[in-house]
């Protein structure tokens, strides 16, 4: 079931503690654009489909990732597109969104996702030791 593009955002505003909708959307582009680099195949187009359409498509034309980033290296590339970011605000940014995804993937395909992406990651999905 896909998932409302304002409950989405509700709920990563929530989780992300932003004040407007809008700083929650924003976190959600960098994020998700950088998640898709990570994701292929049936595994990426079975999430977007369980996303709010715009933030399918983002999920789908991603950012380009030449190899896959061990969570602190994501963590440093969201701070990196986040105007005023650090990593420690990036962390809570990338929680915030993950969070969000795995409640709406549910735990089969969050299982399959976590396969696809290094080790660690779990942390980031509020989901540890997962797989």
């Amino acid at each position: 079931m896909t998932l409302r593009r304002e409950a989405f955002l509700e709920h990563v505003q929530e989780r992300g503690e932003y004040d407007t909708l809008e700083e929650a959307e924003r976190t959600a582009r960098v994020v998700l654009a950088l998640l898709g680099a990570h994701l292929v195949g049936e595994v990426r187009a079975r999430l977007a489909a369980r996303l709010p359409e715009s933030f399918a498509l983002i999920l789908l034309n991603p950012l380009q990732s030449a190899e896959p980033l061990p969570p602190e290296r994501f963590v440093r590339a969201t701070a990196a597109w986040i105007e005023g970011a650090t990593e420690q605000t990036a962390t809570w940014d990338v929680s915030a969104v993950l969070s969000t995804v795995a409640d709406t993937a549910g735990d089969d395909l969050l299982g399959q996702i976590l396969l696809q992406l290094p080790a660690g990651y779990d942390l980031l999905f509020g989901r540890p030791e997962h797989i």
